[in-house]
């Protein structure tokens, strides 16, 4: 299969992006293109070889061929033509804003490209925690109990310490923090509310475990990586998530019983199915007294959750060959030909 991989974006999680494209290189070894989208979302073509950190730390990205976006693909300008960047699928690799949020989705399927990724809807409903909460509670699966402080109201809420506090629509574990107090809560407010206007507050619980699963769905059949228990200090955070993940090589499978496999893999697929079909995700779990909780979805995980499968180009081809564009509705203008042929036509 022949893909492309989009990236960048405008986000606060834009370097990860960054990231994860270059780790996913030494991962897809053959026909692998990349299509860079910077800060002010323009797109570049960026050659193999130049996928590295210092060509967007310099800039120098700036030199490539430009790309733009129309009926069918990408293109680029040539003399007195447009040249079509040659890929059969997209993989949206853009973290948070922009990727996460349904603008790359809307605008890849708008213009009839094939991609792998979630879509519009699924995109909203996992880019805020809040709705994310809610979308998992209607399809069956539990989640710690929240409450929510908007930026402009005063809240009233009385929270239970220690807490966890979580800007709304951000991922890779920027801007959280631990609040123990009172004290502690002002300045972690005052961080959240710097990079979101509504905060997820939960209470923290020392004792439990998380476990992350990654997966997709292949015409009726899930295909699931191993079940990843991340190894963290009080809670995961940027430095933990990002700093090491490249480096993972070695599939170490969480030691879990038969029965909290089963029901990690089944809140899974409740998630799933039918809203992120077309998408590679992963959910991360909490695991309190045997009970299985949604902690958050990754719609666009980190370098694509690639180090949790044991074969994950295969799972990456036949996701994309199942993958169908949207159907174009065919319009034939019958009911403006029938006014056309009336009296007082518009």
């Amino acid at each position: 299969m022949n893909f492309a991989i989009l990236f960048g974006g405008n986000s606060y999680e834009h370097e990860i992006s960054i990231v994860s494209a270059v780790v996913l290189k030494k991962v897809i070894k053959e026909n692998l293109k990349f299509i860079f989208c910077d800060e002010e979302r323009r797109f570049y073509h960026i050659l193999s070889e130049k996928m590295n950190s210092k060509t967007f730390s310099t800039k120098a990205y700036k030199k490539e061929k430009e790309l733009f976006i129309k009926q069918g693909g990408f293109f680029s300008k040539a003399f007195l033509k447009e040249e079509k960047l040659e890929c059969e699928c997209i993989i949206n690799l853009i973290h948070g804003k922009d990727g996460e949020d349904g603008k790359i989705a809307a605008l890849l399927e708008f213009f009839g490209v094939k991609f792998i990724g979630p879509r519009l809807e699924a995109s909203v409903l996992s880019f805020n925690k809040e709705l994310t909460k809610l979308y998992a509670k209607n399809a069956g699966v539990k989640t710690l109990d929240y409450t929510m402080l908007r930026k402009e109201q005063d809240s009233k809420e009385k929270l239970i310490f220690p807490c966890i506090i979580k800007p709304a629509r951000l991922g890779s574990s920027i801007g959280i923090s631990i609040v123990k107090d009172e004290k502690d809560l002002e300045y972690a407010k005052d961080v959240g509310f710097e990079l979101d206007s509504d905060i997820l507050v939960e209470e923290f619980k020392s004792d439990i475990k998380e476990y992350n699963l990654a997966g997709c769905m292949i015409e009726d059949e899930f295909v699931f990586s191993i079940i990843e228990e991340p190894k963290k200090k009080e809670f995961l955070d940027f430095n933990q998530k990002y700093l090491s993940f490249s480096g993972n090589t070695e599939l170490i499978e969480a030691k879990l019983s038969e029965e909290l496999k089963e029901k990690l893999k089944s809140s899974f697929k409740k998630i799933y199915n039918p809203l992120f079909k077309g998408a590679l995700i992963r959910c991360d779990f909490f695991v309190l007294d045997n009970e299985v909780y949604l902690n958050e979805i990754n719609p666009n995980p980190g370098s694509l959750a690639h180090y949790l499968f044991k074969d994950f180009n295969a799972t990456l081809d036949a996701l994309a060959k199942q993958i169908s564009l949207e159907k174009m509705i065919k319009i034939n203008y019958n009911f403006l030909h029938s006014i056309n042929g009336q009296k007082g036509k518009l």
